[in-house]
């Protein structure tokens, strides 16, 4: 009775209150100081919005795919418009729900070069297992020479491309920054060519996938809310994708 008592009760008693001690000092917040980075991540349907704020610079916007400075702290501002999303990097921090109307944060310091794969841990909708994002943790030096060359605006050339973009509306919801108006509803397409996925990370950035994409998104990704267009031909979608492949 008593080697039950002591195996199946004061011994794992025992075990996890060690463990318990042990893992306490690893659970404590990381503390943000004002110089800290600070980036804000809306969760859409179905991609994500990404902001980055630095020390005394001006606000860089991007989309579907985060960049972290190694062995800095990071301060994440997590949010969602619309409907309750979950932003998880099993490599890098645990999960946070990101819910309409609150802001959550996370602050998350990678430790070393590389890169982490980042997807939406909660159902959001039809395109829910077809939102992920990579994290991309870069040494200090070459995250700010990023940095500066994406706070750049674009300067593609004129082209029957860029006349096809602004003539179906896509200027109405994707900004280009330098380009045209300012708009708020899709992803900023400012330096969309430099990024190694389009669709919120589950297709390379080839022109083929671009072209497909620019046609007829919800076949790729179901729900999604950006329009098909049946009208546009095949040859004005390959010079919509290389104007978009343009913008670096």
């Amino acid at each position: 009775m008593k080697l039950v008592l002591w195996l199946g009760g004061i011994g794992p008693s025992i075990l996890l209150l060690g463990l318990l001690v042990y893992a306490l000092p690893a659970m404590r917040p990381i503390p943000v100081a004002n110089a800290d980075l600070r980036i804000g991540v809306d969760g859409e349907q179905f991609w994500w919005r990404v902001r980055y704020a630095p020390p005394g610079g001006s606000v860089v916007e991007a989309a579907n795919e985060l960049r972290l400075p190694v062995g800095r702290t990071v301060e994440l501002s997590l949010r969602s418009p619309d409907v309750i999303h979950s932003f998880w990097v099993p490599g890098l921090a645990g999960k946070m729900d990101m819910i309409p109307g609150r802001t959550n944060r996370l602050v998350v310091r990678a430790t070393k070069a590389g890169t982490y794969r980042g997807v939406c841990a909660e159902f959001c909708g039809l395109g829910h297992a077809l939102m992920a994002f990579d994290v991309v943790a870069m040494e200090p030096a070459a995250f700010e020479r990023w940095l500066a060359a994406q706070a750049r605006p674009a300067t593609p050339t004129p082209s029957p491309g860029a006349r096809l973009f602004a003539s179906y509306g896509c200027s109405g919801c994707h900004s280009v920054r330098g380009i045209g108006p300012v708009a708020r509803i899709g992803p900023d397409l400012t330096h969309f060519g430099s990024r190694p996925t389009l669709a919120a990370g589950i297709l390379p950035m080839t022109h083929t996938n671009i072209a497909g994409f620019v046609r007829d998104p919800g076949k790729t990704k179901p729900g999604v809310r950006m329009p098909a267009f049946p009208q546009m031909s095949a040859a004005e979608a390959d010079q919509i994708a290389s104007y978009l492949q343009g913008l670096k």
